[in-house]
């Protein structure tokens, strides 16, 4: 296990390193928020250790930084400061855990692999897009050949229902499940009726038809 330490306070630091040396694994101390920045962008580590008061950058500042910077390596928070409040913005900053100080190594050790245990983060899902047809699902926006398309939010939740989807038949039920939580038949027309919607905003001015129907089972999204 890689480790990366981000701790002023020597005393702690060589208690944390010693231990980690004799479990035989790697690991690297900076003792400040600049140059645990600058380690947490160069190397690559399986955990990271990080003290809330450091001098430079302090650790809350320094875990936003580091997430900004798309690092999803896990992160554990020391700090002296235990309460509520303070382990919530802790983990609020992009921590994964938070430990108090003082603080036994066999428990550090446990959470560290606990941490180090878990698969890898995945880039959060920002855009979806098919042919000319993006969707921005942080900004709500849906765009064709360059031209703005204004839908409505249940529109759009189909949208992005079959655009998650693409190429394969998507039917009825999962579409009454999938964008309107029923687990029922209403015996209504509810999606044929959004479906035309749909299509008349997004296919109808365009050459090249996105949604079709599959006769007998549903619908599709393909080019």
């Amino acid at each position: 296990m890689r480790v990366l330490i981000v701790e002023d306070d020597q005393e702690t630091a060589d208690y944390i390193c010693s231990s980690l040396r004799e479990l035989g694994h790697v690991f690297e101390h900076v003792a400040d928020g600049k140059s645990g920045f600058l380690s947490a962008l160069d190397s690559d580590f399986d955990v990271m250790v990080i003290d809330r008061m450091l001098p430079g950058i302090d650790g809350l500042s320094l875990v936003k930084s580091i997430r900004s910077a798309d690092v999803a390596t896990p992160i554990i928070f020391l700090s002296a400061m235990d309460g509520i409040n303070d382990r919530v913005d802790g983990l609020e900053a992009g921590a994964d855990d938070y430990l108090v100080k003082p603080f036994a190594f066999s428990e550090l050790s446990a959470r560290l692999t606990a941490l180090a245990r878990r698969p890898p983060m995945q880039a959060e899902e920002t855009k979806l897009q098919l042919a000319d047809l993006e969707v921005d699902l942080i900004k709500h926006t849906v765009v064709r050949a360059g031209i703005t398309i204004q839908v409505q939010p249940r529109e759009f939740r189909l949208l992005v229902f079959l655009m998650r989807n693409a190429e394969r038949v998507v039917t009825r039920t999962m579409l009454l499940e999938g964008v309107w939580d029923f687990h029922f038949d209403p015996k209504t027309n509810v999606v044929e009726t959004h479906i035309s919607r749909l299509r008349n905003k997004i296919d109808k001015s365009f050459d090249r038809q996105l949604i079709h129907t599959v006769r007998g089972s549903g619908y599709s999204m393909h080019v």
